[in-house]
């Protein structure tokens, strides 16, 4: 029961992260991670935020090879 939780929140703050990755590559805003006072909380602020672009940049491969989605022309 326990451990579901912790998975499931664990997605969440992937999701999470995936998304402010597709905000930053689509807008250029980017969360500013500077405005922590503490070095470790910004390091791990900056890890996390590092693996949603690892995800963003995982899907955006596959989606790019694969058949099922093609590039808008607009």
């Amino acid at each position: 029961m326990v451990l579901g939780r912790l998975f499931h929140y664990a997605a969440d703050a992937v999701l999470l992260s995936t998304v402010l990755a597709g905000v930053k590559r689509s807008s250029g805003f980017v969360p500013a991670t500077n405005n922590i006072g503490d070095d470790t909380m910004r390091s791990v602020a900056e890890k996390y935020l590092g693996i949603g672009e690892t995800i963003f940049d995982m899907i955006q491969g596959t989606v790019v090879n694969s058949a099922y989605f093609k590039r808008d022309a607009t």
